[in-house]
């Protein structure tokens, strides 16, 4: 299998990328290589042992796998200046079913985090319009660490505005965070949201996440809501272009309980009271 060094690896590098748009510094002292694009001012710095590794195992793959990750991140950049964004790389959690595919199509693992047995945490590149998951080869350009991607994740749902509408039905009240900005069932993970909800909940609260694009916060208040509650769920979860689950979570004290769980622990102790 070829072998190359950090000199080699470079020059590949250069011939993949459009030299027009980067400028190369090659810091063979550090064996660091850092590129600067012309257009917006912005530049990001590879470390080559590790690119020089891959590449030792996979060859060209490496090459284009490392070269797809650089085009990317700029192209985030180059569209964060175009339409006035900030210029900080701004990265969300995304909330999808477990069933939902854990890598690209071209087989890179996702960044992802256990949420329930139902959900899973995912994280996205915001684009604007659009936005991109993170995958493991976009750490070492994006120059975090897992920890870190996670925590500007949970920086980032709490910046996120939680209007929502109220709707009463059967003595039962919902509040819908449908703000259509794809972060939506995001903003489950926003603490801070979801303890100031809780105050305004008088009998148990409910969370569900049936598509990417609502929220819902249950007040449940008798024992017809939960019917209310099932039936709602499984109709935005039916019609949602992105279905995540029709189940519904009871939440108290931080931590997300299936409603099917508590119902059977009601049954159980109601059982034992008998």
């Amino acid at each position: 299998m070829k072998q190359i060094k950090s000199e080699q690896l470079v020059s590949l590098l250069k011939q993949q990328l459009n030299e027009e748009k980067f400028d190369f510094e090659f810091d063979k002292k550090h064996d660091k290589l850092r590129l600067n694009h012309k257009k917006i001012g912005k530049g990001m710095e590879l470390s080559l042992p590790g690119i020089l590794a891959k590449y030792n195992d996979k060859q060209e793959a490496a090459i284009d796998e490392v070269v797809y990750t650089i085009e990317q991140t700029f192209n985030a950049m180059e569209q964060e200046m175009e339409q006035g964004f900030q210029t900080t790389t701004k990265i969300y959690p995304v909330i999808r079913a477990t069933s939902y595919p854990q890598a690209s199509k071209e087989g890179r693992a996702f960044i992802k985090t256990e949420h329930t047995a139902e959900t899973r945490i995912f994280y996205a590149l915001d684009l604007g319009k659009t936005y991109r998951f993170i995958d493991e080869s976009m750490l070492e350009v994006l120059q975090l660490t897992v920890e870190q991607v996670r925590e500007m994740a949970r920086f980032s749902v709490k910046q996120l505005p939680t209007v929502y509408k109220k709707d009463e039905v059967a003595g039962n009240v919902f509040y819908f965070v449908n703000a259509n900005d794809g972060y939506d069932a995001s903003r489950i993970l926003n603490e801070s949201f979801l303890n100031e909800m809780q105050t305004k909940i008088e009998g148990d609260m409910t969370l569900s996440v049936p598509h990417q694009d609502v929220l819902i916060v249950g007040d449940i208040r008798n024992e017809t809501g939960y019917d209310v509650l099932a039936q709602m769920t499984m109709h935005f979860f039916a019609v949602g272009t992105v279905p995540i689950t029709s189940l519904s979570f009871i939440y108290e004290d931080g931590e997300l309980e299936p409603i099917f769980i508590l119902a059977k622990n009601r049954i159980k102790k109601e059982q034992e009271k008998q």
